[in-house]
């Protein structure tokens, strides 16, 4: 009796859902959230068109689902051959999306992220062209920013941070934005920096032998935690400053509560920068983001009144 031998059929087209897993939903949440910051910093200077509520929709899906999810699908593709080493059940190493299907998705999420952005305004289109700049520069080479922790976590923390911040407003505003707002999405997204450094500890001696020039890699982990703490907190003792110069005293206290609260995370941070990151991510960092909120209310009131 002859052996028969059944082998699975090489997988040819990328399937639905491996597509969705290297959009990464899990990392929308941030640009979502700085984008809801934006909208509500502006919404005093918003005209009262009904097909705003849709507008702002829009805007929603341009910032995660669309820019964000083209960045993570860009980060993908050039990191082929370290996540085969690393994560082979990712999406392009495990055969899930075969070929060049993954930079084709990429190419074409980045596409339509812009052609989205273009419905949206002049405003929204130049931020969403500088957030896709800093996603393909960050990952592809010859920049591939990631490789220098400095770099690399300015261009995330501007584009998930900043230009989200600053495309909500425009959105609402159907234009420019205040200069205050502005200012306040720029603060933010220098803090984000020290956020983006935090996710760095989890792989420092993968990083290490890869060249890959972290901050913790670069000046050890304590003193790469004391620099993200140190970067997280004077901007948002700025904003404090800003608050109370534009007259918002009682948004100013709420923002000063939340550092205070963070400063005392963060000295148990310290204690064991390496073992703590994620309880920090997990703590601090919404204490983090709960700040820029209150600052977009607060920004909002000065506008409107």
């Amino acid at each position: 009796m002859s052996r028969i031998t059944l082998d699975a059929p090489r997988q040819t087209r990328p399937t639905a859902s491996a597509a969705l897993e290297l959009l990464k939903p899990i990392t929308w949440f941030a640009p979502m959230w700085a984008f809801g910051c934006g909208a509500i910093s502006a919404r005093s200077s918003a005209g009262a068109d009904s097909s705003a509520f849709w507008v702002v929709v829009a805007g929603i899906v341009l910032s995660g689902p669309l820019l964000c999810g083209a960045s993570q699908a860009v980060n993908d593709w050039f990191d082929r051959h370290v996540d085969a080493i690393n994560e082979p059940q990712r999406p392009i190493p495990s055969g899930r999306m075969p070929g060049r299907s993954a930079l084709h998705l990429a190419i074409a999420w980045t596409l339509l992220s812009l052609a989205v952005a273009a419905m949206l305004g002049s405003w929204v289109l130049a931020a969403a062209i500088a957030g896709c700049a800093l996603a393909w520069a960050y990952s592809a080479p010859p920049f591939r920013l990631k490789r220098n922790g400095w770099w690399g976590n300015a261009a995330v923390a501007i584009a998930y941070e900043g230009l989200a911040w600053f495309t909500g407003a425009a959105v609402v505003a159907g234009g420019l934005p205040d200069g205050r707002i502005i200012l306040l999405a720029a603060l933010y997204s220098i803090g984000a920096h020290g956020i983006m450094t935090l996710n760095d500890f989890k792989s420092v001696e993968g990083d290490t032998a890869l060249g890959v020039r972290t901050l913790p890699v670069q000046y050890g982990v304590t003193t790469a935690a004391i620099l993200a703490c140190v970067v997280m907190l004077l901007p948002q003792l700025l904003v404090v400053a800003l608050l109370l110069v534009w007259s918002a005293g009682f948004y100013a206290l709420a923002v000063a509560g939340l550092v205070a609260a963070q400063l005392v995370l963060m000295r148990r941070l310290l204690a064991a920068p390496r073992l703590r990151a994620p309880w920090y991510n997990a703590t601090g960092t919404s204490l983090y983001v709960a700040g820029m909120m209150v600052s977009a209310f607060a920004v909002s009131s000065v506008i409107g009144g």
